[in-house]
């Protein structure tokens, strides 16, 4: 008895956390710097946080109520009707949902080179196959409707990440559309806007009103700091928005996410602190780090180190992690998580001192 052949799939790595970089060296967690993940450096609003805690007193019942309350609550916020808002079990629970509902076996999406990988494991899960558009770093990795459509060959979806990992860089809303005027009528374009509260800029959402062939992806991890709850959600054209019923999994997003965004939701101002915040670190980076970055849009920024294995291992040594972009085939570079302006300055007197050595 064995699995089903999974030699085509690929396994998501995620950037070290912070218990087992310090079991590793043998000091406190307290004492090292994160700045691999991406994650909020404030945590989740205290309101999220008093909203767990009440929710823990109702952890037996499933969240069949507060679903329907958040869902309510963002199709409000973003100004679509609630059928349209897929709410899941972080980003990567919408990513799922989507390519369930959009892909029959052997279907094709084409994806970002580099990129999330996980756009491609769930294409593969669900019997997919996976093309790549190539985003060159002779072209500073620009985001251009040209650059996807030149790989464009039908594919049933097409992933558009805007901010851009771990580039940081943006699709503006008219590439978008672009896109998706280009493409098929049976083509799907997702634009993923996970770190979308970071960017000055609008969202494709705005194009839900007159298309049924965009999707966008939002999530709680980044801005709300509730990576470790895992909610997230797609926005959905109308004309569709019932095949949600079919295709997600039951009560994906518990009872404490639930509660956690709904408080989230409300606490404009944690919101704005992260991103005024990730907004001084990314500048302060490009800035004051010897070495070559690349424009960003999100919470991080990326850096040409040369070797990012050695330089990674040696700011580990130094109480400071990374993000060594070996995985994404990039191994000259890092990516660096906007943290607290503490932490931000120490990443870069460490990294620089690094480079000089």
């Amino acid at each position: 008895m064995k699995p089903r052949d999974l030699s085509a799939h690929v396994e998501y790595q995620a950037g070290r956390g912070i218990e087992e970089v310090a079991r590793e060296l043998g000091v406190d967690p307290d004492e090292l710097v994160k700045l691999a993940s991406n994650e909020n450096p404030f945590g989740p609003s205290p309101a999220a946080v008093r909203a767990m805690q009440r929710a823990a007193e109702r952890a037996n019942s499933y969240p069949k109520a507060s679903h329907a309350d958040l869902v309510d609550r963002l199709a409000e916020r973003w100004s679509v009707a609630s059928e349209q808002v897929w709410l899941a079990n972080g980003g990567d629970g919408a990513l799922d949902y989507l390519a369930r509902a959009m892909l029959e076996p052997g279907d094709d999406v084409l994806v970002p080179d580099p990129g999330f990988a996980y756009y491609g494991m769930s294409a593969r899960y669900h019997h997919g196959d996976v093309r790549e558009y190539d985003l060159s770093k002779a072209d500073d990795f620009a985001l251009a409707a040209d650059t996807v459509l030149s790989a464009y060959d039908g594919e049933r979806i097409v992933y558009l990440t805007s901010p851009h990992n771990p580039t940081g860089g943006r699709f503006s809303v008219d590439a978008v559309e672009d896109v998706a005027d280009a493409t098929a009528d049976e083509t799907l374009v997702v634009v993923d806007e996970a770190y979308g509260e970071y960017a000055d800029a609008p969202s494709a959402v705005e194009l839900l009103d007159a298309r049924d062939d965009v999707a966008v992806l939002r999530t709680f991890s980044k801005a709300y700091g509730l990576a470790g709850v895992r909610l997230g959600y797609a926005l959905v054209p109308e004309e569709w928005a019932d095949a949600y019923a079919r295709v997600n999994t039951p009560f994906a997003a518990s009872e404490l996410a639930c509660r956690a965004g709904l408080a989230a939701l409300d606490d404009d101002e944690h919101v704005r602190r992260s991103v005024e915040t990730a907004r001084w670190a990314r500048e302060y980076l490009r800035t004051e780090l010897d070495a070559p970055t690349w424009e960003s849009h999100a919470n991080f920024v990326l850096v040409a180190v040369g070797d990012a294995t050695g330089v990674a291992a040696d700011l580990r040594e130094r109480g400071v992690i990374v993000r060594d972009c070996t995985s994404f085939g990039l191994p000259d570079c890092v990516r660096v998580t906007c943290g607290t302006e503490e932490e931000t300055r120490t990443a870069v007197r460490e990294l620089n001192e690094v480079l000089a050595e």
